[in-house]
């Protein structure tokens, strides 16, 4: 049996619909009113998941984080989180929205006190970041509260990986594993769908997946082509926002496509190279069996100038045993324009 996580009702892994994860994250920057617009964005475009993260800053990062500025910024990653995070009762509030529309809500601690308040909160599983894919002690901890984890491992190399990997699978947590690339927006040539691949390969029991920063879709559809079975983009109710990921993020028109699409490039997967039953309607009138072209007298040899290969193909010999009646003779006399029946040949 193909590998599988559930959360809740959801079963995934490659037997199932691609599971599509629209992350509001911090887009919403700070406002609970604008996190609850972006959910019901999500809602209407069809998301079975909302994701967030939860920031505690003071437990997150020491004072060093105030001079380090991101690649996509002009002020800290601390002013950032500590401008963007949700206190614990927005984010309570936040989570009861999104499952009162039916909807899963899961989150992604960055710390300790982070990972505490979401089991707090009682979520249905937890989503790692790739900074965190390392952080071994934060794994351990998260691991020990036996909820299903998505783990990123952007930024890691496979062994890196296979350390996380073997940290949940000793404390017996589900998990599945996400490729990423942490560039804010990816670059085309930096995906790496085969890193993908890769890693799928390196852990085949495990479900697997993409998380994208790309500016479209395609990268998603192209993992799930590939057999993947999450897909992760950030998500915001319109692109006009502002906020950290505003960039690379879906809206709700792009969310139901991709959700869409990945159903359908899913149905697409697998298979073998042979003909499906349905095409027997289309092999009927498509494929060539063998006819009379003159007239044949019984006994004669058949040869290229009294037989050939024609349309459809009802008859009993087949365009590719054409060769093997060749120099054989008619076991009676057939009018022009017949197929040959087994039985006319000697």
């Amino acid at each position: 049996m193909n590998p599988y996580i559930q959360i809740e009702n959801r079963k995934i892994g490659p037997d199932y619909p691609p599971l599509v994860i629209a992350e509001i994250g911090i887009n919403h920057e700070g406002s609970l009113e604008v996190a609850k617009e972006m959910v019901d964005a999500a809602h209407r475009a069809g998301a079975e998941v909302v994701k967030h993260q939860t920031h505690i800053v003071e437990d997150e990062m020491s004072g060093a984080a105030k001079k380090v500025i991101p690649g996509n910024a002009a002020i800290s990653i601390y002013e950032i989180m500590k401008r963007c995070a949700l206190d614990e009762a927005d984010e309570v509030a936040l989570k009861n929205y999104v499952e009162k529309k039916g909807m899963l809500f899961i989150s992604t601690p960055f710390s300790r006190a982070a990972a505490n308040r979401l089991n707090t909160m009682n979520v249905s599983a937890y989503k790692i970041g790739s900074g965190e894919c390392n952080n071994y002690p934060l794994l351990k901890h998260i691991a020990g509260f036996g909820k299903p984890v998505i783990l990123s491992t952007g930024m890691n190399t496979l062994e890196s990986v296979s350390k996380a990997v073997q940290i949940f699978k000793d404390a017996g947590t589900p998990f599945a594993l996400l490729h990423t690339t942490n560039l804010y927006p990816t670059p085309t040539h930096l995906v790496r769908l085969g890193a993908m691949t890769q890693l799928h390969h390196a852990f085949p029991d495990v479900p697997f997946g993409l998380s994208d920063h790309t500016l479209n879709n395609n990268a998603c559809l192209g993992a799930v082509a590939l057999g993947a079975s999450i897909l992760e983009r950030h998500f915001t109710d319109h692109m006009q926002r502002t906020g950290p990921d505003i960039v690379c993020s879906m809206d709700e028109e792009a969310c139901a496509e991709l959700i869409q699409s990945s159903k359908e490039i899913w149905l697409m997967r697998g298979g073998e190279k042979a003909p499906a039953r349905e095409e027997q309607v289309t092999i009927d009138f498509a494929f060539a069996t063998v006819c009379t072209i003159v007239p044949i007298k019984e006994g004669e040899v058949f040869t290229e100038k009294n037989i050939w290969v024609k349309r459809p193909g009802t008859g009993e010999i087949l365009a590719e045993q054409f060769e093997d009646i060749l120099g054989k003779k008619a076991a009676r006399t057939i009018a022009e324009d017949e197929q040959l029946k087994a039985s006319d040949v000697l």
